[in-house]
Formats: structure tokens, sequence, C-alpha cells
């Protein structure tokens, strides 16, 4: 006679509320750890390493050099690629690694906070990628069919991007709040369908296609005037949407941290059925939450559709979509941890070339990253391993109780 088991449905709410309430030890620990997954990697690839070991035991110290060099020469290149290049001519060569970190880090921010606040509110968005193409559309149509007036110009490019971008979450949103649908699939889903209606427009319609396109998939150059400003001059590729990106992580900090509206997200996140107690409508917030989420990550669509000088292409939302859910969940949803996730990030992506430069494969670094990932998703194996104290969940739970208790849930 067999013996039914019955196993315990996994609560993916508790595993995110798990995932993000790690504190800057666990963080750090994360960081390190995939630094050293990717030093390993870096070290078994090495064609000095492996043959210096045929005789490891006669010279064991000849494989700890060759080791130590290659990781050594990998990451010194990567600090040389994404932070400052002693090697350059001039200053302004030797300073121009960090620009660029900070100008690919920008986007990266601006849409791991769009996500995080999803995951501050129990809500898997995995539609990003979706999200800021429909914020691509509505920018590029306003840069490049629209004739305004200098600053105006890109100034309502943003408008139209946040705006085209909230509206794909918002309307996740409401399909969630008032049919029960799951969030995860209903992104994933649109996805598929806004960018292959992004490709449409590109090449086979007037309203996106460039006119002098020819045979190729792009879009008319943005007008001079909708184009994002230049902070350092021509001579660099650091633009306002750094600027945007920084902005977007004060209100963000403010809107979590500050506002009513706030403590509504985050009381839905930590516990939907006691929200609804405490007086607050989880149908609304589900739609609100999504909105806003979606609404970061249209900054970043901006920042792309309005940087580009040639056009924005099928491949212009350059997977910024997707890692801004690794950026979210290594800065912890956090307004200062994303903004440090970010340039972490950026600077992956800056010092990427200088690294293949020395003979590495930069896929090394997104080895690093996936481990990094990894490591800040198994909360209970870095517990394990460096014998951390369990998170502490008790701030929001008072908080409902009292809002509860004290105002009777209005």
């Amino acid at each position: 006679m067999t013996k039914s088991v019955n196993k315990e449905p996994i609560d993916w709410n508790a595993a995110l509320k798990e995932i993000l309430s790690g504190g800057v030890t666990r963080t750090v620990v994360s960081v390190i750890l995939g630094f050293a997954v990717g030093a390993f990697f870096m070290i078994i690839s090495n064609r000095e390493f492996l043959q210096s070991l045929g005789y490891f035991f006669a010279d064991p110290l000849s494989s700890l050099r060759a080791a130590g060099d290659v990781v050594g020469a990998g990451y010194g290149a990567l600090i040389q690629g994404s932070i400052y290049n002693p090697n350059a001519a001039t200053f302004e060569g030797a300073i121009r690694p960090f620009t660029e970190t900070l100008r690919l880090a920008g986007p990266l921010i601006a849409a791991g906070l769009g996500i995080g606040l999803g995951f501050r509110v129990g809500l898997f968005n995995i539609g990003g990628t979706g999200q800021l193409v429909s914020g691509l559309i509505w920018a590029t149509f306003v840069a490049t069919r629209m004739e305004l007036p200098p600053v105006i110009h890109f100034v309502v490019a943003i408008v139209a991007a946040i705006v085209g971008a909230a509206l794909v979450g918002a309307f996740v949103g409401f399909l969630k709040a008032r049919t029960g649908a799951n969030e995860v699939i209903t992104t994933i889903m649109l996805n598929y369908i806004i960018v292959s209606f992004f490709n449409f427009l590109l090449t086979d319609n007037a309203l996106l296609q460039g006119e002098t396109a020819g045979g190729y998939t792009k879009s008319d150059p943005a007008f001079e005037t909708a184009r994002l400003p230049y902070l350092l001059g021509e001579s660099y590729a650091l633009n306002l949407g750094f600027v945007l990106a920084i902005a977007a992580v004060v209100v963000y900090w403010w809107l979590m941290e500050r506002s009513t509206i706030g403590f509504r997200l985050r009381a839905v996140g930590f516990s939907p059925s006691a929200a609804k107690t405490a007086g607050i409508n989880v149908e609304r917030t589900f739609v609100l939450a999504l909105g806003l989420s979606a609404a970061f990550v249209g900054i970043a669509a901006a920042n792309q559709a309005l940087s580009s000088t040639g056009g924005v292409t099928p491949t212009s939302h350059a997977g910024i979509g997707f890692d801004a859910i690794t950026v979210a969940l290594l800065g912890g949803s956090s307004a200062s941890g994303v903004l440090l996730a970010g340039l972490l990030f950026g600077a992956f992506k800056a010092g990427s070339s200088a690294i293949q430069i020395v003979g590495i494969s930069p896929d090394v670094l997104g080895i690093v990253q996936g481990s990094i990932v990894l490591f800040i998703a198994a909360p209970p194996l870095i517990r394990a391993i460096f014998r951390l104290p369990p998170p502490q969940t008790t701030s929001m739970l008072s908080a409902l109780k009292s809002k509860l208790f004290s105002r009777g849930g209005k």
C-alpha cells in the first residue's frame, strides 16, 4: 500500500518577500561570490593556466601565478573599461569609461525601479521589454513625426514614453484585478505582441518606418529638438538620460517610503488580505502598482528613443527589460539599492569590450551577473553558508495593525 504525500504549494509571494528582505550584508556577500565564480571561469578557460597544470606538483607556484595573472588582467580590464583608464593620453580619455558606465546605467536604473516597485507589491512584472518597447513607439512617433520647439519637444517625447509604457502596465493590472489573470503570463505574452507590433511598424508602416530606410529596419532619426542634450559636450555620449534616472530614484524613494500611496502599495505587497481588512482597495492598488511600475520603465524607453542619432531599430530595447529584473533583485527593490545595482551592471556593459581586448570572453561578465542574482535569489543558502540571521518582517505587520485598530480600517 502506497502512502500519499501531500505537498504544500509554493508560496511565491512569501518567496519574493524573503528574497527582497535581505540586508546589505547578504547583498555584498552575493556580489563577492559572483565575482569569485567569474574568476573561476576565467582561470579554467585560460590556456596558460591549463598548460601549467601538467607540472603542477613540480611547480605549483607557476599555476597560482597564471591564475592570478588572468584574474588580475580580467578585472583590471573591467576597471579600465568602466571607471578609469590610466593609459589614456588625456584626462578626457581617462574618464570616458566612467561616463559610459553612467550612460549605460541610466536606463537600467529607471527600469529596475519599475520592476522593483512591482516586486514590493508582490507582483512579478516580467513585461519590462514590452512596456519599454511600447514607450519606444510613443516617444519615436513624437520625436520623428511632430515638430515642436526645443526643450518642449523632448519633454513631450519623454512624457509620451512614460504614458505609452504605463498604459500597458495598467492594462495588465486591470486584467489581474477584474479577471484574476496571472501577471506573469500576461506580461510575457504582451512582450511578444508588442515587440512584433514594433517590428511591423518599422518595416511596413509609415507610422514609424524611416522614409530613407531603404532595406533597413529602422525609424527616421529623431529631430534635433527631440534628442536628449549631452551633459558634458558632444565628445561624450553621456546625456540627460542619466539625470532622468537619478530623478526617478528620488521620486521612487519618496513614493515608496514617504507617501500614503507607497504605504498602501507596500501593505498590499506584505499581505493583500490584511491590507483589504485595513480598508485598502487591493484591486485598484494592483492597477496602480503595475501602471506606476511600467511608468518607470517608460523613462528607460525615453532614454533609448531619444539618445539615438540614427533612428531606433528592433534591438533598441537592448534587453533592458530583462536586465531590469536582475537589477531590481540585486538592489532589493529599494531606491539606493537599485541605483547601486544599476551602476554595477552599467559598469559590466561598459567594460565588456575592454575584457575582450585582453583575451577574456565578455560572456564571463554574464556569468558574474547570473551568479550574483542566483545567490540573491537563494537567501537560505547564503544564510546557511555564512550564518546570517533571518530577515525581520514585522514592521509592516505592526503598521497594518496600527492602521486597522487606530482608524477602524478607514
